[in-house]
């Protein structure tokens, strides 16, 4: 077993589904903690209770929301992150109009959590697996078992997020990022921003997957990252 534990961190309205395939597959090699953001209302404090109910080294691995948690976390306690992986994320801080983009999408969600799934969940997936029922059905299975509250408190925890391009040339650990081929939302060119700014980084490309890669394409993500996490820190044999 690797010294490092792996924390899996999940994105807006998601939950331990997004990384089941990587938990099973690292389970033999790694200590792996699922973190729960559902009752988060800041990055920062999403940071410091996975920070607080951890111990020892860690090897961070977040999706979209969960990528800035994992960076904050490597802010916050650079002496413990040995590790980031960062899939289909992104490090700017509020846009302008931003808020009030979200903000409709926050009154959808208090009108009508599956009219919400409805609109949300299609533009993040590759165009090309919308008509998939399977996968469509498992996203909005996980999107509803959220709540509007829930909802509500994660957008505005994004809404208030830091700066992560402020601080990402201090990030001193080794950076997997993975990006998707179709993602709309979390560009390959975010990541290429990402991966210039800190100093030991390397990206993968999911093909045929939006911003759900880790869901769309689990079998390719789950390679791609512990080829990574073996190659960077061992395979826990000694």
């Amino acid at each position: 077993m690797a010294a490092e534990t792996l924390v899996l961190v999940p994105g807006l309205l998601s939950d331990s589904v997004v990384w089941q395939p990587l938990a099973d597959a690292a389970a033999g090699r790694f200590s792996v903690h699922v973190a729960d953001v559902s009752r988060g209302t800041s990055i920062t404090g999403m940071a410091e209770t996975i920070l607080g109910e951890t111990d020892g080294p860690l090897i961070v691995v977040g999706h979209s929301m969960g990528g800035r948690v994992a960076m904050e976390m490597a802010r916050l306690a650079p002496g413990r992150v040995k590790g980031l992986v960062l899939a289909n994320t992104g490090h700017h801080p509020k846009r302008e109009g931003e808020e009030t983009r979200r903000q409709a999408m926050i009154d959808l969600g208090h009108e009508s959590m599956e009219r919400l799934a409805a609109q949300w969940l299609p533009p993040m997936v590759d165009p090309a697996r919308t008509v998939d029922g399977a996968l469509m059905e498992m996203l909005t299975a996980m999107v509803l078992r959220a709540d509007a509250a829930q909802h509500e408190r994660q957008i505005r925890a994004l809404i208030g997020r830091p700066n992560a391009s402020a601080y990402l040339e201090d990030v001193a650990c080794p950076v997997l990022l993975v990006a998707a081929r179709q993602d709309a939302w979390s560009p390959i060119a975010q990541h290429e921003e990402i991966g210039a700014a800190v100093a030991d980084s390397e990206m993968v490309v999911i093909e045929d997957a939006g911003h759900f890669a880790p869901v769309e394409r689990p079998a390719e993500t789950t390679t791609a990252i512990m080829e990574w996490l073996v190659r960077r820190f061992g395979d826990g044999s000694g």
